[in-house]
């Protein structure tokens, strides 16, 4: 019989216990001078970050011992792990997984990572039908120059795991958060998601760094002023959200998960209703003003509709004419769009309608029925509204909403006016519909529609102003929602303050009427 009577005593404990070197070893990640150094840079360790997401104690690693090891004879001296963390854990007792990159090891960089760790992850999540959480923080693609040194040879660029992160974004929730300088691949995995967070100050994001931005244009930039989170949170939004610090982030991506299934082979969590769904809030009757002309807060007939607490805006410093969300409805998911007129005066403009499209897609994926608050004075006009494309963006906005097939329902709150307006559900299936007494609509507000229809007879007129006055004032006697009623062009003109009631109503049929034999669409979601 092989083998000496103390070996056989000890079975695999000796290796068991190289298990657990290894284990500490990959534990120490960059080490204490590379963790002190990220410290006091505002940031978490990588390990510090998975805790604070996930449950406690529900973390469960894959790969921990992954890396490349150092001996002295036969005596294992050293790991240097990957400086990608990745495994299972649980967020309000749903299961996630969860992939992560360590800073601390060669800044994030590819080239310090084993290539077929962060491609399993993805997989996992994929196969498993759960959601994936990436915590970003490097570049995640073809690492540093340095590399070519070692290779000896340069190689046509491949994009790891696209084959994989492509059907994923149409199968499970998945959510990126920026936690440091984000370049390259590491920037594009932030924007693979459905939603994406980034803290203030400590984390930037950007297609190429300062250094390759300077050499390619002879300017120096600093993080901040090229990737900072004002740049990405605005604009076109290739951020969602902004936040404070890393744990806001953490709950951030907590919440939004709260209203997501774990796949699209499921339907949205419902949680028991705390709201009840017969409350009438007096002050929805006087919300909005009877001057047209001005603007009200929109949130607030959202805070009063809704189930309280339990609106997640989502993208609310860029394409800010719309404002869009997660929320609760006698504890049921929906998905919620309202026109800001704050804003662009709640008009479509190019950066609305593309943060519209993106939402859109995102209800219609994980089968989150829509309400819309209506009030679109039709797309953005002007010169730069022109320059921006606006009609294209405003075009494939109105498509998304004829592709939805989730159960919608428009509150029509005030405008609607154009071909903008006439996409606030999709006419060709049961265009459910509520007016306030404050709706106005047709192909023109009044306002311009007199000044271009009855430019002639201002312009002669000897008060150009009193006549356009007294016209506007002759036609508004025909623009009363109740004249519209009347022919049946609007099914139902209610009081606003039932407005909570039909909808907790509805959000039951709703939610009957989802499909049971559930699973992907057959158009895919795009980032």
């Amino acid at each position: 019989m092989d083998g000496s009577k103390d070996d056989r005593d000890q079975g695999w404990l000796p290796e068991v216990e190289e298990l657990r070197l290894r284990e500490s070893l990959a534990s120490q990640m960059g080490g204490q001078e590379n963790l002190a150094r990220h410290r006091a840079a505002g940031r978490l360790n990588v390990r510090e970050r998975i805790e604070r997401l996930l449950d406690r104690g529900s973390f469960h690693e894959t790969g921990a011992i992954t890396g490349i090891p150092a001996f002295e004879g036969d005596r294992l001296v050293k790991l240097f792990p990957s400086n990608f963390i990745m495994g299972t854990g649980k967020i309000d007792n749903r299961k996630v997984v969860v992939g992560a990159d360590d800073f601390t090891i060669r800044g994030g960089a590819a080239d310090a990572a084993i290539g077929r760790k962060a491609p399993y992850a993805e997989r996992m999540a994929l196969d498993l039908r759960l959601p994936m959480i990436r915590l970003v923080d490097g570049t995640g693609g073809g690492g540093s120059v340095k590399y070519l040194e070692k290779m000896d040879r340069t190689y046509i660029p491949a994009n790891p795991a696209m084959e994989v992160m492509e059907p994923l974004l149409s199968t499970v929730p998945v959510i990126s958060a920026a936690l440091g300088s984000v370049a390259g691949l590491g920037a594009a995995r932030v924007v693979f998601s459905h939603f994406s967070v980034m803290p203030r100050k400590t984390a930037q994001l950007f297609v190429a760094g300062p250094p390759v931005v300077e050499a390619a244009f002879g300017k120096k930039v600093g993080k901040e002023e090229l990737g900072g989170s004002q740049i990405h949170t605005t604009g076109f939004g290739a951020v969602d959200n902004e936040v404070a610090s890393e744990e806001e982030a953490f709950e951030q991506i907590r919440r939004f998960l709260s209203y997501l299934p774990g796949s699209v082979y499921e339907l949205p969590p419902v949680k028991e209703a705390t709201d009840p769904p017969d409350r009438r809030e007096e002050e929805l009757i006087r919300i909005i003003p009877k001057n047209k002309r001005l603007p009200y807060p929109v949130r607030s007939i959202l805070g009063m509709v809704l189930d309280k607490g339990f609106f997640f805006e989502i993208g609310p410093k860029h394409g800010r004419a719309v404002v869009t969300g997660l929320a609760r409805l006698s504890g049921r998911p929906v998905g919620v769009m309202a026109h800001d007129p704050r804003f662009s005066s709640g008009a479509v403009t190019a950066h609305a309608a593309d943060k519209m499209v993106r939402f859109i897609d995102l209800c219609d994926t994980f089968h989150l029925p829509v309400v819309y608050f209506v009030d679109n004075p039709g797309f953005m006009i002007g010169v730069e509204a022109e320059k921006e494309a606006t009609v294209r963006f405003g075009a494939r906005y109105i498509f998304a909403v004829y592709q939805a097939t989730v159960p919608w329902c428009s509150i029509i709150l005030r405008r609607v006016f154009g071909v903008a307006g006439a996409a606030h559900g999709n006419h060709s299936r049961l265009n459910l519909r509520y007016a306030w007494p404050s709706g106005d609509w047709g192909s023109l507000p009044i306002e311009g529609g007199v000044q271009a229809a009855y430019r002639r007879q201002i312009e002669a007129a000897e008060d150009p102003k009193a006549l356009r006055e007294e016209i506007e004032q002759k036609l508004s006697k025909v623009t009363s929602p109740f004249r519209t009623a009347e022919m049946f062009g609007v099914e139902e003109v209610i009081d606003p303050r039932d407005t909570r009631p039909l909808l907790c109503e509805w959000i039951e049929t709703a939610y009957r009427l989802l499909p049971s034999g559930l699973g992907p669409k057959k158009r895919g979601m795009r980032p």
